[in-house]
């Protein structure tokens, strides 16, 4: 490859990483809308809570932890960890779901492209914070592995997919109130 090919590589990269920067500088209010977003899909999915699962209703304690604002990377990390996870509860079994199927693949498609938008702009740093993201992703990964139990201990019946759906919500609500302060 000669020099002037060599230049337009160049040239390519470097607008691609200012393009990038510019979207990643903005993150925190499409991450609003998103969020929003996320939420009137959660609710037009389903109907409401139906009755007979009040008295199936369970605790799954969010690891609050995991969202408090010690750097903008690390919220950063956590909120698209989190979102891979509700990604992933909400791409298992789903047939006893009563749910809109066309609005939970858009909600699902929100999700998705969500996560790819942080992957690009959270930087992994293994500095100083790397026990800190450590310790939170096995929070994260224990609170969900809890949603996720509680769905196979249920058969992934209705009333277990109707309280995950809230407790989803609850998720994002959080998250929501986080990418606010930011």
């Amino acid at each position: 490859m000669n020099a002037f090919g060599l230049i337009q590589i160049g040239l390519i990269l470097s607008s691609i990483t200012i393009i990038s920067s510019l979207q990643c500088n903005h993150l925190p209010l499409q991450q609003r809308k998103v969020i929003e977003n996320s939420l009137r899909l959660l609710d037009k999915m389903g109907k409401e809570f139906p009755q007979q699962c009040l008295r199936e209703k369970m605790s799954f304690r969010f690891p609050m932890q995991v969202l408090q604002r010690r750097q903008k990377e690390t919220v950063g990390v956590a909120i698209e960890e989190i979102l891979q996870h509700i990604f992933y509860i909400f791409s298992k079994n789903l047939t006893l779901a009563a749910w809109d199927r066309t609005v939970l693949d858009q909600f699902q498609n929100t999700l998705y492209l969500q996560i790819e938008q942080l992957e690009a702009c959270v930087i992994e740093k293994h500095t100083q914070h790397f026990w800190s993201k450590e310790v939170s992703r096995l929070k994260l990964k224990k609170y969900f592995q809890k949603i996720d139990c509680f769905l196979k201990d249920k058969q992934h019946d209705l009333c277990s997919w109707e309280i995950s759906r809230a407790e989803m919500r609850r998720c994002l609500q959080l998250i929501d109130k986080v990418t606010r302060k930011l």
